[in-house]
């Protein structure tokens, strides 16, 4: 659509109804050196056309032709071109979800396929239509869990990714749930079983660990399913890296599985849209948010698909409701499904194999923070200079770097998290190994 000004007198009547006196007061709450206080620095008189043109060569000067070393939950990976073809199709690309069964059974039938492929890739019974994105899928896991069980405490790894955790704390501090972390190990960067041990008791309904976690490192899974277990918790096992799940072995011993598909063929795009999801034993299923679409037969007895549990309050009473921000992403879940179909599961496989290759590489010029064993991604010590310093150093050579620890790991203020997938080349990972050399 096009951007339409407004005249004069319209503006004033809209100020007249938000009683204010100009526009300005609509930006008070700002601070002082957030607010542009001058006209856009354009020529006057320039024609529409040209304002386009000029904003087109603005982009293309955004990392254009950068070589990126940047994952921490969102990933640099090849996007093949039948993705675009297929959800830029009139009947999936929509401003609305359309999921009723007498009309859509083309959408209900990719729903349902993602379902199934979800299942395949976790591990699990049963996977809803997506969420909105991996932070909101966690945090509805660990609402699950609490429904499930009947306790009210969450435990939560510090290796699990740290705007995941701040999620997961706001939908808690509303709820009345406690969240209590445990720490990593050091050296390995795994999570500390024994201070998980230590903290989990008879009230807690989740524990919640991520494989391969903000380190890169692949986590223990199955050790941390057998404690919390023990004392009655449900296990909650994250992903943030969706191709690692292409050479790592699912995490069956999970109750739940979240996690964020970016991954699979979506854009990074400046952090969204994404899709999540949420998949469970299917003894869980009754607690799960979100939409389910199930297989069935029609009056003929052909196969046909419906939505078959929805648990957004318009739909069932209030009190059992269990809706999340978003019930599904259908157009971005397709992306993804798409995408799975594309590779199949020895692409996936080969995939992922190219991508542990390619960081391995460049870690064996480098000395890994951690010796935990790793996808993907890993923290490197910086020495002599700053992770900052290393970035500004790299930007010269169009590259984009890793994430500086420091933001969210005091204790790791001289690291900095690297990623290497596919798309990572040889003269780029040894470009980045001299820097930090």
């Amino acid at each position: 659509m096009r951007y339409l000004p407004k005249s004069d007198s319209e503006r004033r009547a809209m100020m007249d109804a938000c009683g204010i006196d100009s526009p300005e007061a609509l930006f008070a709450h700002l601070p002082e050196a957030a607010r542009m206080k001058r006209p856009l620095d354009l020529a006057p008189g320039i024609s529409e056309y040209e304002i386009v043109d000029y904003f087109r060569q603005r982009a293309e000067r955004n990392a254009n032709g950068y070589a990126s070393f940047l994952g921490a939950g969102a990933y640099n990976h090849f996007r093949p071109v039948l993705v675009d073809t297929v959800v830029s199709r009139g009947e999936f690309l929509t401003s609305y979800t359309p999921y009723q069964a007498e009309i859509s059974q083309g959408i209900l039938t990719t729903i349902f396929e993602f379902q199934t492929m979800m299942c395949q890739l976790t591990g699990m019974d049963v996977a809803n239509a997506s969420m909105y994105d991996g932070s909101t899928a966690m945090a509805e896991a660990v609402l699950m869990a609490v429904r499930a069980t009947g306790k009210g405490r969450a435990l939560v790894a510090r290796s699990v990714h740290p705007e995941y955790r701040e999620v997961l704390r706001t939908y808690a501090r509303y709820q009345g749930m406690p969240v209590e972390e445990f720490g990593y190990v050091p050296e390995a960067g795994t999570i500390d079983l024994e201070d998980l041990d230590r903290k989990l008791d008879g009230l807690t309904a989740a524990v919640v660990v991520q494989s391969p976690n903000f380190f890169g490192v692949v986590d223990q899974v199955k050790t941390a399913a057998e404690i919390a277990h023990r004392r009655g918790a449900l296990l909650v096992v994250v992903f943030t890296e969706a191709v690692s799940l292409g050479v790592l072995e699912p995490p069956a011993e999970a109750d739940i599985v979240a996690g964020e598909l970016q991954s699979f063929a979506i854009s990074p795009s400046y952090g969204g849209p994404y899709a999540g999801i949420i998949a469970a034993r299917e003894r869980h299923m009754r607690q799960m948010p979100g939409r389910l679409v199930g297989q069935t037969t029609d009056s003929r007895g052909n196969r046909a698909f419906c939505l078959t549990l929805s648990t957004r309050e318009q739909h069932i009473r209030r009190e059992k409701a269990t809706s999340n921000i978003c019930t599904n992403q259908a157009l971005i879940a397709l992306m993804a499904s798409v995408f799975m179909t594309v590779y199949g599961k020895q692409g996936l496989r080969e995939l992922a194999e190219q991508n542990l290759a390619k960081a391995h590489y460049l870690a064996g010029k480098l000395k890994p923070r951690f010796c935990g064993r790793f996808f993907n991604e890993f923290a490197v010590r910086v020495e002599g200079r700053t992770p900052d310093e290393v970035n500004k150093a790299l930007l010269k050579k169009k590259i984009i770097g890793g994430l500086p620890l420091w933001r969210f790991y005091p204790e790791l203020a001289d690291c900095i998290l690297l990623c290497a997938t596919e798309m990572s080349g040889r003269a780029a990972m040894d470009s980045v190994a001299e820097a930090l050399a």
